[in-house]
This record gives structure tokens, C-alpha cells and sequence, in this order.
């Protein structure tokens, strides 16, 4: 099945892609950092949000790509087989992120798409439901802590920074 025309002309706003990505998810996959975070994982708990792990991508410069070209990238690469979204906060730029998870469904890409998001389960149901209807959706949650204890996640075959953290296949 074939995207509609408003998909098509559908754009995302985002710092990087990383096409061959080994770190992040058990699979290679296409990796996409988003255009923005509120640091929220650092203000809480009164942290310089210079120590973030991910300051480096904030100085990148904005990439506004058309999520077909994206599609169409990922299609070409026989390595990867599946699409990791992360690196700021995915969740600040959901709309765009539901374009692209709609887009590469309706053109007949099933493979696993992973989000990693700072926010908990219970801050962001509705996007999460919103997510549901699509097949293979993971969703890494939880924030940052520095000096926490790292710990292994099985769904994403990672060790995430975080005891904090943990990954759910949502559908």
C-alpha cells in the first residue's frame, strides 16, 4: 500500500542519521537524532545539562529531510533492519515522528522502529496509544540519571545508562 499525498510531502526536522548504527538496538538500524530536548532529565535533579551525553548533537546544525527520501535511504541499505530515533527527545516532535512511523507502514516497511524517549510511561499515554496501532514499536523510557548504575535491557539487546531506563515492545 502505497502513502497518501499529504505523507509524501511530509518533512522531519532532525540533527543526524547515523545509517549503519551498532549501539543502540540489537539490530543495525538507521539511526536518527532528533532536533531537540528540554534537558528535563538534568533540570530535575539540578544537574548542569552540560554533562548530558548528548550535548554534542545540540550544536548540529538543523537537517529538514522529507521523511520519502528517509524512507528511500533506509530502503537502499541492505545492513540495516530496523530504525532507532533518539539523540535529543523524539516526544518534543512527535507529530513528526508519527509521520515517519506512518510513512515507512504504509509503504510496506514492518521492520522494528525504536524510540528512545526520556519520558516515563504515565507522562505521554496518548502518544503511546497513538503509536499502538502500528506493528514492531518499541519504546525506550525513562531519564537519564548520571553516576546511576547502568543495566542491560533484553527487549533492546543494550545496556542502557540508567537502572532507571527499560524498553517495552508496545505492538
Amino acid at each position: 500500500m502505497k502513502a497518501d499525498f499529504n505523507l509524501e510531502s511530509k518533512s522531519i526536522t532532525i540533527k543526524e542519521i547515523v545509517d549503519e548504527n551498532f549501539q543502540d538496538y540489537k539490530k543495525s538500524s538507521m539511526f536518527i537524532a532528533t532536533k531537540k530536548c528540554d534537558f528535563k532529565c538534568l533540570k530535575e535533579i539540578g544537574e548542569d545539562c552540560s554533562i548530558c551525553q548528548n550535548m554534542k548533537i545540540t550544536s548540529m546544525p538543523d537537517k529538514k529531510i522529507l521523511i520519502k527520501d528517509l524512507f528511500k535511504r533506509y530502503r537502499r541499505n541492505p545492513i540495516t533492519t530496523a530504525v532507532v530515533i533518539g539523540g535529543l527527545e523524539p516526544m518534543l516532535q512527535f507529530e513528526e515522528v508519527l509521520n515517519l512511523v506512518s510513512y515507512f507502514r504504509l509503504n510496506g516497511c514492518n521492520d522494528d522502529i525504536v524510540i528512545y524517549t526520556g519520558y516515563y510511561e504515565e507522562e505521554i499515554p496518548e502518544k503511546v496509544q497513538k503509536l499502538k496501532k502500528f506493528d514492531n514499536i518499541i519504546i525506550k523510557y525513562g531519564r537519564f540519571i548520571p553516576n546511576a548504575s547502568s543495566i542491560y535491557d533484553k527487549v533492546l539487546g543494550v545496556t542502557l545508562s540508567s537502572k532507571n531506563q527499560h524498553a517495552v515492545k508496545i505492538s
